[in-house]
C-alpha cells in the first residue's frame, strides 16, 4: 500500500508540478484575481499594490540567501566531511543506512536548514561509497530520501524563518503582533515534543518502506579524490591562503556573538545572529579566505531561486495586505474555526490545525519558508487575534505546515539531487508517503498543546 502511494505521488508530481518560479507567477496572478474579486480594489489598484510591495523584502531575501550559503559552506568544511566519512563506515545494510542518514540530516537541519540539506546529501553519498567498497547491497534512492528528511523538521529548528523573523525587532508584522521571543516558539514545550516525536517516527517509517531487493550505489562515487592544490605563486596568493588572518577574524566574530548571547540569552537569537554565527564558524573551519570564498561560491548557485522569487512574494504580500484581502481571508479562517463546534472542537483548538493544513498547501506553491511566511503570516495572525489564539502557536503551526509538504515539493531537494545523483522521480515517492504517514503525529501535538 505504501509503495503504491509513493508511485502515485511521484507520477502526479512529475505530471502536474511546474517549476517553482512558474508557481510564483501563478500565485501572483491568483492573488491579483482574488483581490480584485473579493475586495473593492480595482485592477489598476491591485497592480499598484503589487508594485508598492515588490521590493519590501530585500533585507529578508538577503537573510534567507545567507542561511543557505553559510550552511552549505559549513557543511563542506574538512572537519565536517571527515566526520561524515567516518560515520558512514558504520553502515551494514539499507536499514542502518536509512536510520543513520535520516537522524543526522534532521539533527543538522535543526541547527541550520542549509547545513541540513548539504550534510544529508553528503552523508547519503558517503554511505553509498562505503557500502559499494564493502560489497553491501544498498537501496540507494531511499537512502537519498532519508538525506532529505531534514526539511521535515527544519522550521522548528534554530534557522526557522517564521519564528526567527518575528523574534527580530523591526520585522514586517511587528505593528500587529510585536516581537515574539524564541522562548515562546522554538524553545516552547510544544516544539520540543514535536521535534522529539519526528526524530523517533521518521526513521521508523522509512525502515518500514524499504523495498525488497538491493540497489548498489553508482560506482561514479567510488574513487573520487580531492584535487591537489599547488603552493602560492605570488604574495597576493599567499595572503589569500593565510590562515592567521581568516581564523583571527573568525574567532573575534564568534567571541563578540558569544558575549551578546551570554548577556541576552535566547532572546538574542534571530536571523542575523544565526547567519553571523555560521558565517564565522565556516570561515574558522575552512581556515582561509581562498577556501571559504570557493565554498560560498558553490552555495550561491543554490540561492538563485531565493533571489529571483522573493520580490514576487513581496509583491503578493503587498496585494494581499494593502487591498484588504488579508481581512477577507482571515474572516474565512475564523468561520472555518467556528465550525469546529460541530465535531466538538473549540475555535482555539481548530485554528492552529487549519493554519498547519493551509500552510502545507501554500508551501506547494511558495516553496520558501520565508516567502511563505511573508504571504501567509498576516492572514493567519489576523485570524488568531480575532479568536484569541496565541500568536506564537500560529507561528509554529504555519512553520510545521511549511516543512510538512517539503516532502512533496522538490524545490529544496535540488542540491541533494545534484550531490547524490539520484533522480527526483526515484526519491519523491518515498518522501511523499512519509509526508502522509507523519500527519497523525503532527496533528496530535497541535491539538494536545
Amino acid at each position: 500500500m505504501i509503495g503504491a502511494l509513493g508511485r502515485l505521488a511521484t507520477a502526479g508530481t512529475q505530471r502536474f508540478l511546474p517549476d517553482p518560479f512558474t508557481l510564483a507567477l501563478l500565485l501572483t496572478f491568483v492573488s491579483f484575481l482574488l483581490g480584485w474579486g473579493l475586495t473593492d480594489t480595482s485592477p489598476w489598484g491591485m497592480a499598484q499594490h503589487w508594485y508598492d510591495g515588490f521590493w519590501n523584502l530585500l533585507a529578508f531575501s538577503m537573510q534567507m540567501a545567507l542561511i543557505l550559503v553559510t550552511g552549505h559552506a559549513l557543511a563542506i568544511t574538512p572537519p565536517v566531511q571527515r566526520a561524515l566519512t567516518g560515520v558512514a563506515r558504520v553502515v551494514t545494510s539499507t536499514r542502518s543506512a536509512v536510520v543513520l542518514v535520516s537522524l543526522v540530516s534532521m539533527i543538522a537541519a535543526t541547527v541550520n536548514w542549509g547545513l541540513g540539506i548539504i550534510v544529508g546529501a553528503l552523508l547519503a553519498r558517503e554511505v553509498a561509497i562505503a557500502a559499494t567498497k564493502r560489497g553491501i547491497d544498498l537501496h540507494y534512492p531511499i537512502v537519498a530520501a532519508a538525506g532529505y528528511t531534514g526539511f521535515l523538521v527544519w522550521h522548528g529548528g534554530l534557522s526557522g524563518s517564521a519564528p526567527l523573523t518575528v523574534a527580530q525587532p523591526g520585522h514586517f508584522l511587528e505593528a500587529s503582533v510585536g516581537v515574539i521571543p524564541v522562548t515562546g516558539t522554538l524553545f516552547s514545550p510544544m516544539n520540543g515534543v514535536m521535534l522529539l516525536l519526528l526524530l523517533l517516527a521518521v526513521p521508523s517509517i522509512l525502515v518500514a518502506m524499504i523495498p525488497r531487493g538491493g540497489w548498489i550505489a553508482p560506482p561514479v562515487f567510488v574513487d573520487t579524490e580531492a584535487p591537489t592544490v599547488s603552493g602560492p605563486r605570488t604574495p597576493a596568493e599567499a595572503l589569500d591562503r593565510n590562515t592567521l588572518l581568516a581564523r583571527g577574524i573568525a574567532l573575534g566574530g564568534i567571541a563578540v556573538l558569544a558575549s551578546r548571547f551570554f548577556a541576552g540569552g535566547f532572546a538574542t537569537l534571530n536571523l542575523n545572529t544565526m547567519n553571523f554565527l555560521f558565517l564565522f564558524l565556516g570561515l574558522l573551519l575552512h581556515g582561509s579566505t581562498k577556501r571559504y570564498g570557493a565554498a560560498l561560491g558553490e552555495g550561491v548557485r543554490g540561492a538563485g531561486g531565493i533571489i529571483l522569487q522573493f520580490p514576487f512574494y513581496a509583491g503578493i504580500m503587498g496585494m494581499v495586505s494593502q487591498s484588504g484581502l488579508v481581512t477577507v481571508l482571515a474572516d474565512a479562517f475564523v468561520s472555518m474555526s467556528a465550525a469546529g463546534g460541530v465535531v466538538g472542537l473549540s475555535e482555539a483548538k481548530l485554528l492552529p490545525f487549519l493554519s498547519f493544513l493551509s500552510a502545507g498547501i501554500v508551501n506547494v506553491f511558495v516553496p520558501s519558508g520565508g516567502g511563505q511566511w511573508a504571504v501567509q503570516g498576516p492572514v493567519m495572525l489576523e485570524a488568531a487575534a480575532r479568536i484569541g489564539v496565541p500568536a506564537e502557536k500560529i507561528v509554529m503551526a504555519v512553520a510545521y505546515g511549511d516543512e510538512w509538504t517539503n516532502m512533496l515539493q522538490p524545490f529544496w531537494a535540488l542540491p541533494l539531487l545534484g550531490i547524490t545523483r539520484v533522480r527526483a522521480q526515484d526519491m519523491i515517492g518515498y518522501t511523499a508517503a512519509l509526508m502522509i504517514l507523519v500527519l497523525p503525529v503532527i496533528a496530535i501535538v497541535l491539538f494536545v498543546f
